[in-house]
């Protein structure tokens, strides 16, 4: 994917916090939304701790309505600022100099944060080396059978990490002709991080941009780059998954 793509500049962000709103934001909904509500909290310029905790809440509710759910998703913000005040005296450096494990049971403690949130946060904004699991991730391993339909986060997220961090990567000697990032440099894409933080970053990043444009509801086999490790009878066109799904109803 690496080869075929070259690095992805994810997360397209200028700060920790974007980040973390992002992640909120981003929940049941497509990146291009999230940028436009991303883009209302900008020119508010309340794109800040201070400036969501100052913001009334039916304010902040009508810059995030973009991203849908934008009532759930405004309430979440003011919580999370609240509890960041409270716990860390609203500092995003010591709430991130905790050790991942301690940090990561406290967000999903809090309302609105499942694990892929959670995880988003810690490994984006933090560098904490944790991957992250969304819906591409399960489907691209459940279709190279690696997982099965029932294997939870856990069990995922587990399974990635203890394979990435025993073993080195192969150096990347040459991109494919053609291969560009999905998004422009930002701040945070060009954050220093950890060998592993940033392995753990890349390859979530190429796996939603394999998921977005290959491995879809109906598969689009023909120019994947993981087409090679499918199992041979599971190679599929579009046109074929269609007419197979046809077929059966």
């Amino acid at each position: 994917m690496l080869r075929r793509w070259g690095p992805q500049n994810w997360w397209p962000a200028q700060s920790r916090f974007e980040v973390i709103v992002g992640a909120y934001l981003t929940q049941n909904t497509a990146w291009i939304n999230v940028e436009k509500a991303m883009n209302n909290l900008r020119r508010a310029r309340v794109l800040s701790v201070k400036g969501v905790r100052e913001i009334a809440l039916p304010e902040l509710e009508q810059l995030v309505r973009p991203s849908g759910y934008f009532r759930q998703k405004a309430q979440r913000l003011k919580t999370f600022v609240a509890w960041l005040d409270q716990k860390y005296s609203g500092s995003l450096d010591r709430m991130f100099a905790q050790p991942t494990g301690q940090l990561r049971t406290e967000l999903l403690a809090l309302n609105g944060v499942g694990p892929e949130t959670a995880d988003s946060i810690l490994l984006y904004a933090g560098n904490h080396p944790v991957f992250v699991v969304d819906a591409y991730t399960r489907r691209i391993l459940e279709r190279h059978r690696i997982i099965q339909k029932k294997t939870s986060y856990e069990e995922i997220r587990t399974l990635v990490e203890s394979a990435i961090s025993s073993t080195e990567p192969e150096p990347l000697r040459e991109l494919e002709h053609g291969a560009e990032p999905r998004h422009p440099v930002s701040r945070m894409s060009a954050a220093q991080r950890s060998h592993l933080a940033q392995h753990y970053n890349e390859f979530h990043a190429l796996i939603v941009r394999t998921g977005n444009e290959f491995c879809r509801s109906l598969p689009r086999c023909e120019g994947c780059p993981l087409k090679q490790f499918l199992p041979r009878r599971l190679v599929l066109t579009g046109g074929q998954q269609r007419k197979r799904q046809v077929n059966r109803t």
